[in-house]
């Protein structure tokens, strides 16, 4: 096991005719400079929304934009960051769609006792603000996935580095770092234990102090012998149980559309009615 240390050319100047009137020119220029300005905080404004809604960092003071997202645990209503329905269109297998349902949401929480003791070791450098969890079950009621969302303390060099850190040693794919279920009473998640765990993704974003994670399990409670890591079992085209049976799809799909509620509310500045 590893160890945990904690251009384009500038075009030719235009001359004015000799007879142009001084005064003319320089209105001229001002009204040039004005356009250019204009110009200048559009596209400046469409890249910093841009970058969230990509994935890019960017911005010119992006920790301003990290004081606000790390808020957005306890000011943005939960269907917004955790939709009681998601759409897949396309993201099973062989192109074929998917609905996931939620079916429950956990009280927010810290990391301690929530998170497996080996992957919060993994994100201490970032420390842990607040937990937030939900569990959906596909339309069959025979998957169940558990995703959740860990705001951090840290800032944009703290993410970036603990990002780097998990892809130089493949954090993501060690299944003794998986994330652990969120089971809910009365339900097909009811059974959904940490042996019943048969794929994950964990995702630490630069743009926001937030850590992204699923993981997925048959809703009948078999044991699982050989979880995958969904992002790679994919990538890879693994046929393993998992993947056959769709979990690797459901734990990334999940993820991907609960990211990107948290990106593009982020972005516009969804807040809780007062």
């Amino acid at each position: 096991m590893p160890p945990f240390p904690a251009s384009l050319p500038h075009p030719a100047p235009s001359i004015p005719a000799a007879d142009a009137p001084v005064g003319g020119r320089r209105r001229g220029r001002v009204v040039a400079a004005a356009v250019c300005l204009v110009l200048g905080i559009g596209l400046l404004g469409g890249a910093a929304a841009g970058s969230w809604l990509s994935g890019e960092a960017g911005g010119a003071d992006p920790r301003g934009g990290y004081t606000a997202a790390r808020e957005m645990w306890h000011s943005t209503p939960v269907d917004t960051l955790f939709p009681p329905t998601l759409t897949g269109n396309g993201a099973g297998p062989g192109g074929a769609d998917r609905v996931w349902t939620r079916i429950g949401v956990a009280p927010d929480s810290g990391c301690a006792g929530a998170l497996d003791p080996l992957l919060l070791k993994a994100l201490q450098p970032v420390g842990c603000a607040r937990l937030l969890r939900a569990t959906y079950t596909d339309a069959t009621s025979s998957a169940v996935t558990t995703v959740g969302l860990v705001f951090t303390e840290a800032d944009p060099d703290a993410m970036a580095a603990l990002r780097a850190r998990f892809a130089d040693e493949s954090l993501g794919d060690r299944d003794d770092l998986m994330p652990r279920p969120y089971p809910v009473r009365g339900t097909p998640a009811a059974r959904f234990g940490d042996r019943q765990r048969a794929s994950w993704t964990v995702r630490v974003l630069t743009d926001a102090p937030v850590v992204v994670y699923s993981v997925t399990g048959f809703a009948d409670a078999r044991t699982v012998t050989d979880p995958q890591p969904a992002d790679r079992a994919l990538d890879e085209g693994t046929t393993d149980a998992p993947v056959e049976a769709g979990l690797t799809y459901d734990a990334k799909g999940i993820a991907d559309r609960v990211e990107r509620a948290l990106r593009k509310t982020a972005a516009t500045g969804t807040k809780k009615p007062s």
